[in-house]
């Protein structure tokens, strides 16, 4: 499993709750269609002044292949579109990571 994990921060002028409300009631719907994904994870920061960053996005999907081939898709050209209408896209790191699961109580 290969998991996209992305630092996100909104753009200038938008509020972090404005940022907020539009992820996940706007752009979740849009992103949760990139063929090929198996989990979507978003989590908003509490403190994003303290944090440096307004939120924290987890995507998972077989393999890099799959990956590629949701981004290359012509939902994965929509996603990014949208996504620069509330983010500042040159801000936050994206790590492409192997995830190995050490506990999962949750399950």
């Amino acid at each position: 499993m290969i998991k996209m994990v992305d630092l996100l921060v909104r753009k200038d002028g938008m509020t972090h709750e404005e940022f907020e409300d539009y992820w996940l009631n706007e752009h979740s719907d849009i992103a949760k269609e990139l063929p090929g994904l198996r989990k979507y994870v978003t989590s908003v920061s509490k403190d994003p002044e303290k944090a440096g960053y307004d939120g924290v996005l987890e995507l998972y999907f077989d393999s890099t292949a799959d990956m590629k081939a949701a981004f290359d898709s012509e939902q994965g050209e929509k996603v990014m579109a949208d996504a620069a209408e509330f983010l500042d896209m040159e801000q936050g790191p994206t790590l492409i990571l192997e995830e190995t699961v050490q506990v999962d109580d949750l399950e």
